[in-house]
């Protein structure tokens, strides 16, 4: 369908096929969306080393306190951390949020199971 504009012999169409002429059409959109994606990938490349760093200082500090704290508190930690992974999963939570909230768990029914069997710690760094 094609309208007819003021000016004699133009229509809608061949406006809009000028228009994107003018404005570089698809071609330039998708180099400019690619530029785009380029740069936030620098970005996002330039602070993993950052990220990495004060990922691993939290998790040897968590380390830290399961390792230093008492059995029962442990026991409690594991028990509350396996019934919110249970209440999700019985909630219909995203699976991966049930995995998520078994790591704490794991890590501290793992240092129970350690201590229980007299096995100590490994001293890292």
């Amino acid at each position: 369908m094609t309208t007819t504009s003021n000016n004699p012999g133009e229509t809608s169409s061949s406006r809009d096929a000028a228009d994107l002429s003018q404005n570089g059409g698809p071609a330039e959109t998708a180099r400019a969306v690619a530029g785009n994606v380029a740069n936030a990938a620098e970005q996002a490349v330039a602070k993993l080393p950052e990220a990495t760093q004060s990922t691993r200082a939290a998790v040897e500090e968590a380390n830290r306190a399961i390792q230093s704290g008492s059995d029962e508190a442990l026991m409690a930690g594991t028990t509350l951390s396996v019934g919110l992974a249970l209440g999700l999963l019985l909630g219909g939570a995203n699976r991966l949020l049930v995995i998520l909230a078994l790591i704490p768990a794991a890590a501290m029914g793992f240092t129970l199971l350690d201590r229980s069997q007299g096995r100590t710690p490994v001293k890292r760094g």
